[in-house]
């Protein structure tokens, strides 16, 4: 299965994990995740070398229609890999979950289909290139860039679960309501304004403009 490319799940960009080594210098790649089904989808991240790199998130839940980014670095070195070749590769599982499941089930082989694409490392060297200065701050301004869409997309999500868990509330309280409470009319008031202000938050985030 290649990466890159829309599956039956979710799709990955860009289909390998390009570092520019220096010697003791860390290096970054990003990873977008996209889900385009409508179901929820657990990743997990693997690779033949986990001493040498580091994912973050290594596993997590994408919602449908939606995307995240996952940073993978490669610690600082010591000696660099004859003639720039690594033979390291990743490995994405992904599998079809519950939102309520944390992370990628251990057991996949309970009837559950768990699809899997390899990612190669590949290594640049700072004169590989006559414009690599302009690569390297294209992707620091691109890290940025993803990080904070990141976060917005995460108060997003927060907004929606708290604004849910309140309507649950209000629906409760109306069961519960009877003629003979008089405070009823007060705590109905006060969660509809707590209600109004957490949706007027969300379509702020909503409306913000995207982060290119």
């Amino acid at each position: 299965m290649s990466a890159g490319a829309t599956n039956q799940l979710i799709s990955v960009s860009p289909p390998e994990l390009k570092f520019l080594f220096e010697l003791d210098k860390q290096s970054y790649c990003d990873l977008k995740v996209t889900n385009s089904t409508e179901n929820c989808v657990a990743f997990k991240v693997k690779t033949t070398s986990p001493k040498k790199y580091f994912v973050r998130p290594n596993t997590g839940i994408v919602q449908p229609w939606d995307s995240c980014f996952i940073q993978v670095g490669l610690q600082a070195q010591k000696e660099s890999p004859p003639d720039m070749q690594c033979k390291e590769k990743f490995l994405l599982q992904r599998t079809i979950v519950n939102n309520d499941i944390g992370e990628l089930p251990p057991d996949t082989d309970g009837g559950r289909t768990v699809e899997e694409c390899k990612l190669r490392v590949v290594y640049t060297s700072s004169n590989s290139s006559p414009g690599h200065s302009e690569d390297v701050f294209r992707q620091s301004s691109d890290f940025t860039s993803n990080q904070a869409l990141q976060r917005i997309k995460d108060e997003r999500d927060a907004a929606v679960r708290q604004t849910q868990q309140l309507l649950q509330e209000l629906e409760m309280m109306k069961r519960r309501s009877s003629r003979n409470d008089p405070g009823f009319s007060l705590r109905f008031a006060i969660v509809v304004g707590v209600i109004g202000l957490l949706v007027g938050f969300l379509l702020k985030l909503l409306s913000s403009p995207a982060v290119e």
